[in-house]
Parts: structure tokens; C-alpha cells; sequence
């Protein structure tokens, strides 16, 4: 028995509508008088809710798709038991940090999120070997699972900081830098890149530099933790690895474009108009903070970066939402996994605007506080842009599901 795809999906919309809520209600807390919830409680909420409800489940979900779609009378319905398990830890979460922040509940849920990640890879890697060692997207896979249970090291020495009262401030940032590391640019990166491969249908025998760009990307991934901590005053050798390891990411993404634009320059030709813009623009929003890497290693934009928390914000936003964010709901609606009506393109399209409202803004406002340099209103308008991701992501989800209703289970 096949696992129902678009019910969980549903989930998938709903959790990033929650995400979306959660932001509004922090940014209008900043802007305006909101006593009631603990603003530190709500980011906590924010962050692990986006991680484990809206990307991790979705990426899961994917995944098993990617499956059912390559294996002949493949059942993934075994998938199902875990990720109903990696819902609740999501839910536990998203409740639990909003009441007491990091407690006893909420860290047993983010724990227990961490366990249920792991057995899933452990399944994953099981069922990945009914498919074809040729294709391209089954070492992106294996190795986004690895980084996954990787990311986990940071979390739980985290926990045991928060549980003990014992902060070390320099361990303290590591600790979350190293999760948020290997969660961004190990499980989510390869993951995607896995899904996007997929889509393409690519072969390792298709050419040469297709496996090899995976080996260079795994290779980077580890060094380019460094990247986070270039304000620990690292020793030259370590330092040289971490500027190599930026290098390397930067030439082998571009080579990859190039080599896929111009090998299979088409392969956009039969996407929706809406969605091939989606496409480029993650793209673009990946290039983006490629670059941004890269320049980072150049030891006064560093400080300059880590010094002022508006630029951190800005590039985790870029990173979550206009790369991973767009890019799965580009992925379950190019592959017609709800129906792409006019009312989901009109919401979609809206969200877009929020997405790039939101890191435009950001973006100026970190720029300015360069030198000091106080943005009128920058409050309201982040709380503003936060309003149109919300009303783009919820009126996309409400069509999206709705259509759903009476649809077929896949």
C-alpha cells in the first residue's frame, strides 16, 4: 500500500502557515505592546517548528515519494508510523517551547524529533537500495541523512547547557551554529539537491562532473562548519581549509548550473510559467548565499557579519525561505501534486512578494546598522512583510487543500 503523499502534505502547508503566524506575532511584539508570550519562548517555538514541522516533514514526505515513483510496486506505507511520530515531536515542540522554552518538554520532543530523524534515515537507507546505484540523486540523499544525525551533536550538547544552567557563551553560539550548519547545508542542501536530481531524472553516467560535484559538496560540508565561527579567531591552517572549503562549494555549484544549463537547457520548457520563475529565483537566492560565504572569510566582513544580529537574521531567512522554503513548494507543485489553480498561483505569487519584502528589508536594515544608522518605521515594515508571507502561504494552503478534498489519494 502506497503512503497518501498529498494528505501529508497537507500538513506540510498547514505547519508553514503556523511558521508564518509565528512570525508575525514576534515581529508585532517587536513593533508594538504584546506582554503576554515571552518573545525568546516564541523564537525558540518559531526555529524548531520550521525545522522539524514544515522542512524536515516535508522533506520526508518528498522522499518517499521519490521512491514510490522510481521503485516499481514500491509500499511506502511502512513511512507512515514515523512520520505521524515526527508530527507530534513537531507539535510537542511548537507547544511546549512557547510555554516554558528549553524545559523538560521541550527538550524530551526536541530529543525524541532528533530519534525519530534518525530511524527514519535508518528505513531511508534500507529502501535505497532498490534503486539504481546510477542515479544521481541516491548519494544526496544518504549523505543529507548522515548530516542530519550529524546536526544532532550540536543539539544535544545545547540541551545539556540549557538543562544545567551552565552557559559558556562561546560554546553556547557553536553549539547552535553547528546544528543550524549541518541543518542548512547538510540534510536540507543535499536533501533538496537530491529531490531537484530527481525531478531531472539525472544519471551518475550522464556526465562525468554529476558525481563528481556531490563528492566536492560532501567533501566542503564539514570544513565549511568553520564558516560560523571565523569569530573564534581559528589557527591559519584551520582557516585556510575553511576559505578552501567555500571555494569549492562556490566552483561547484556554478560548474553544475552550467553544465545542466547547457546539457539540458530544456528541461524547464514544459514547467508553469510561475514555477519556472520560482525555480531561478532559488537559484539566484542560492547563488546568493554561496557568494556570501565566501565573502565572509575575509576577516573585517566577518566581524562586521557576526557583529550586528540583523545580517544573521537576514541570511538565515535567505537561506530558509527564499532557498528551501520555495524551492519544496516549488517541487510539490511542479509535480502536480495539488493542482496549480489560479487562486494558488495568485497565493503563491503573493508570497514571493513577502519572501523578497522580507530580505530586502532585512538586508537594508543590517547595511545601516553598519554604521549605526536607525531605519524609520524598520519595525513596522518587517511586521508588514510578515503579514504578506502569512496572507500569501495561507490563502495558497486553503485552495491547496481544498482542491485536495476531492482529489484521489495518490
Amino acid at each position: 500500500m502506497k503512503l497518501d503523499i498529498k494528505f501529508w502534505l497537507k500538513f506540510s502547508l498547514l505547519n508553514l502557515c503556523i511558521v508564518a503566524f509565528l512570525g508575525v506575532l514576534m515581529r508585532y511584539k517587536i513593533g508594538f505592546e504584546f506582554p503576554y508570550l515571552d518573545q525568546k519562548h516564541l523564537q525558540h517555538s518559531h526555529s524548531h517548528f520550521a525545522f522539524a514541522g514544515w522542512i524536515t516533514h516535508t522533506l520526508m514526505t518528498l522522499m518517499i515519494y521519490y521512491l514510490q515513483t522510481k521503485i516499481i510496486g514500491f509500499q511506502g506505507h511502512h513511512y507512515k508510523k514515523t512520520i505521524i511520530a515526527n508530527l507530534i515531536c513537531s507539535y510537542g515542540m511548537l507547544i511546549s517551547f512557547i510555554i516554558q522554552g528549553y524545559g523538560l518538554f521541550s527538550i524530551f520532543f526536541s530529543t525524541a524529533s532528533i530519534l525519530v530523524s534518525c530511524y527514519f534515515g535508518y528505513q531511508y537507507f534500507k529502501d535505497l537500495k532498490h534503486i539504481d546505484s546510477d542515479y544521481l540523486s541516491k548519494n544526496w540523499f544518504k549523505a543529507g541523512i548522515l548530516f542530519n544525525v550529524f546536526s544532532s551533536f550540536g543539539t544535544f550538547y545545547l540541551a545539556y547547557m540549557m538543562a544545567s544552567k551552565n552557559l559558556v557563551q562561546n560554546l553556547y553560539l557553536s553549539s547552535i551554529y553547528f546544528y543550524l550548519h549541518f541543518q542548512y547545508n547538510g540534510w536540507f542542501f543535499f536533501a533538496s539537491m537530491g529531490l531537484l536530481l530527481g525531478l531531472l531524472n539525472l544519471r551518475k553516467t550522464d556526465h562525468p562532473f554529476y558525481e563528481t560535484s556531490f563528492k566536492l559538496f560532501a567533501l566542503a560540508c564539514v570544513p565549511a562548519y568553520f564558516l560560523s565561527t571565523l569569530w573564534l579567531e581559528l589557527p591559519l591552517w584551520l582557516y585556510v581549509i575553511t576559505v578552501a572549503s567555500a571555494l569549492i562549494q562556490v566552483f561547484a555549484w556554478f560548474k553544475l548550473v552550467s553544465i545542466i544549463s547547457k546539457t539540458r537547457g530544456d528541461f524547464m520548457e514544459n514547467y508553469a510559467p510561475l514555477l519556472r520563475y520560482i525555480l531561478l529565483f532559488v537559484g539566484f537566492a542560492l547563488s546568493i548565499k554561496l557568494l556570501l560565504q565566501l565573502g565572509s572569510t575575509i576577516p573585517s566582513l566577518s566581524q562586521l557579519a557576526f557583529g550586528f544580529r540583523p545580517i544573521v537574521i537576514a541570511y538565515l531567512h535567505l537561506v530558509l525561505l527564499a532557498v528551501f522554503s520555495l524551492f519544496l513548494l516549488f517541487y510539490i507543485f511542479n509535480s502536480h501534486l495539488f493542482v496549480l489553480s489560479k487562486n494558488i498561483k495568485f497565493g503563491l505569487a503573493i508570497f514571493i512578494v513577502g519572501v523578497s519584502l522580507n530580505e530586502i528589508i532585512l538586508a537594508v536594515q543590517g547595511i545601516a546598522s553598519f554604521s549605526y544608522t536607525q531605519i524609520p518605521y524598520i519595525n513596522v515594515q518587517l511586521f508588514a512583510a510578515a503579514l504578506v508571507l502569512l496572507f500569501g502561504i495561507g490563502y495558497t494552503s486553503y485552495f491547496s487543500i481544498k482542491k485536495v478534498k476531492n482529489s484521489p489519494p495518490l
